[in-house]
C-alpha cells in the first residue's frame, strides 16, 4: 500500500512545522474561511438534492391530487400493501446485535427514500420508450441497465444522504439496517403512485370492500414490497463494509449495487412470464402463482441475505468476547 504521508513529512522529525509544506490544519483566517466553505458547500448540496427530490414528489403527488394523501382509505390501502416489507425491514433491525439504531436516523433515511424515489420514477419514465420497440428483449435490458441500477442508487443515495455521515453508524451491519429502512421508504411512495394510477379513487370507501379495489392493487404491492427492503439491505450492507474500509469505499459501494440491482432486474425479468407459465401448467389462479414464484424468488434470497447478517452475528459476538472478555452479551434473538 502506498505511504499516507508526504516524503518531507515522513522523513523529518516531530519538532520540525510543515504547516502548508506537507502538513496542513486550521490556523489562519483564510484557513477557517476554506473550512466553513467547504462546510457550506457540501450541506448545500445536500440540501439542493433533497429540495429537488421535494419538489419532485409534490409533482408526482400533485398529478393525482394532494388530497390523496390524506384519504384515509388510500392510506389503509397504502398500509396494507406495505405490511410484508415493513415485517421485513423490522427482522434486519433486530437482527443488528450491535448497538441499537436511533429512531432519529431510522425515520430520516424512511423519509429521505420517499424523496429520492423520485429521481427513479422520473428516470425510469424518461428512459422506458427508448427500450419499447425492442420487445421483450429490450424490457430486459431495461430492467438491468435502467430499473435496477437506478432504483437501488436513489435507495442508497437516501442512506448516504444523513445516516451514513452520522457518527452512530458506526458497524458494517447498520449500513443493511438503514438500507431495509430505505427499501422500506420506496415501496411505500411507490405503492401509493401504483394506487393512484389504478383505483378510482371517487369511488373509495373506509371499508373492508376497499381491499378489493384496481383488483386487488393492494395485494398485489404487498408481494412485490419485500423484494425492495431485500435488495436495499444488500446495497445498505455493502455501502457499511465501505464505510469502515475507505482505501476500496468506491468499489465495495459498486459491488453492493451490483448485487442490489441485479436481483431486483432478475425479478423483474421473471416475475411475468414465469407466473404465467407456472399458470397454465398446473391450472392455478393467476395471482396464486404469482404469489408461489415471490415466496420462492423472494424467499431464496432474504435467506441469503439473512446468512450474510448472521456470519456478522457470529463474527461480533466471538472478537466481542475475545477483546473485552468481561462485558457480558446482551442476548439476542438469534442466541440461545
Amino acid at each position: 500500500m502506498p505511504s499516507r504521508s508526504d516524503p518531507v513529512e515522513s522523513r523529518a522529525d516531530d519538532d520540525r512545522d510543515l504547516y502548508d509544506i506537507a502538513t496542513w490544519e486550521e490556523r489562519t483566517s483564510l484557513d477557517g474561511l476554506s473550512v466553513a466553505l467547504h462546510w457550506l458547500i457540501t450541506r448545500s448540496a445536500k440540501a439542493i438534492v433533497v429540495f429537488v427530490a421535494l419538489l419532485g414528489l409534490l409533482a408526482i403527488l400533485g398529478s393525482f391530487g394532494l388530497g390523496l394523501v390524506f384519504d384515509p382509505a388510500v392510506g389503509m390501502l397504502v398500509g396494507l400493501s406495505a405490511i410484508p416489507a415493513l415485517g421485513l425491514a423490522a427482522y434486519v433491525y433486530v437482527s443488528d446485535v450491535t448497538t441499537g439504531e436511533p429512531l432519529s436516523l431510522l425515520v430520516a433515511t424512511f423519509l429521505l427514500s420517499i424523496l429520492t424515489a423520485t429521481f427513479a420514477a422520473l428516470l425510469n419514465s424518461v428512459a422506458q420508450p427508448y427500450f419499447q420497440p425492442f420487445g421483450f428483449p429490450g424490457l430486459v435490458l431495461f430492467f438491468f441497465a435502467i430499473v435496477g441500477p437506478i432504483e437501488e442508487s436513489v435507495k442508497l443515495l437516501a442512506v448516504r444522504l444523513y445516516a451514513y455521515t452520522d457518527d452512530r453508524f458506526d458497524a458494517v451491519i447498520d449500513g443493511a439496517v438503514y438500507g431495509a429502512i430505505a427499501g422500506l421508504g420506496f415501496v411505500v411512495i411507490e405503492n401509493l403512485v401504483y394506487i393512484a394510477q389504478t383505483v378510482d379513487l371517487g369511488e373509495l370507501s373506509l371499508s373492508i370492500a376497499t381491499l378489493g379495489a384496481g383488483d386487488g392493487i393492494a395485494a398485489l404491492r404487498a408481494l412485490a414490497g419485500p423484494g425492495h427492503v431485500i435488495y436495499s439491505a444488500f446495497a445498505g450492507y455493502y455501502l457499511g463494509l465501505a464505510k469502515f474500509n475507505p482505501g476500496n469505499r468506491g468499489p465495495i459501494v459498486v459491488k453492493g449495487l451490483i448485487i442490489a440491482a441485479a436481483i431486483h432486474a432478475l425479478y423483474n425479468t421473471l416475475v411475468g412470464p414465469v407466473t404465467t407459465v407456472l399458470s397454465v401448467a398446473t391450472g392455478l389462479p393467476q395471482l396464486v402463482s404469482l404469489f408461489v414464484f415471490v415466496l420462492l424468488f423472494q424467499g431464496a434470497f432474504a435467506y441469503v441475505l439473512l446468512r450474510k447478517l448472521r456470519r456478522y452475528r457470529d463474527a461480533y459476538l466471538e472478537t466481542r468476547d475475545a477483546v473485552d472478555p468481561d462485558v457480558k452479551p446482551e442476548m439476542t434473538e438469534f442466541e440461545d
